[in-house]
């Protein structure tokens, strides 16, 4: 495993986070978004969405647990499981079919699909910092460590 934490004194500093991100990401890849309600999951999501091509709103898909995103090159999936109540409903949705070789899987909440979610190659843990935020970045596949190198 490999570390790295970035102090994030506002919105501008996560989405430039979430931009740094991006320019190193290649699937496939699942990253694992922790924090607390507000904390910026979304906000981290919508930086990495946005630099990677799609134009037009990232919204949390705390409702309808998925939010698909096509780009020219990959396919990106925004998970938000906040809401989610058993385990077996990712089933139902067939969530295996979702995590394909040209796939970035971004899941907020993932301990809430604990069991039925493949490992993650990133794990993103944002805390409440004073005013701002601390995001600690750890990579726990080959993939993941690559990245987590290359953003340090």
């Amino acid at each position: 495993m490999t570390q790295v934490a970035f102090e994030l004194a506002n919105e501008a500093a996560t989405l430039a986070l979430g931009q740094a991100l991006a320019a190193n990401v290649s699937a496939p890849l699942v990253i694992h978004l922790h924090g607390d309600l507000g904390a910026g999951k979304t906000t981290l999501t919508r930086g990495i969405i946005q630099a990677l091509g799609h134009v037009g709103a990232v919204k949390s898909p705390t409702y309808a647990l998925v939010e698909p995103y096509q780009l020219q090159d990959m396919q990106i999936y925004h998970f938000d499981l906040y809401r989610l109540m058993d385990p077996e409903e990712l089933e139902f949705m067939g969530i295996r079919d979702y995590f394909a070789n040209n796939t970035l899987a971004l899941i907020e909440w993932p301990e809430r699909g604990h069991g039925l979610l493949p490992d993650p190659d990133l794990v993103i843990e944002i805390q409440y910092q004073g005013e701002g935020r601390q995001a600690v970045i750890t990579g726990q596949t080959d993939a993941g460590i690559n990245l987590v190198n290359k953003i340090k």
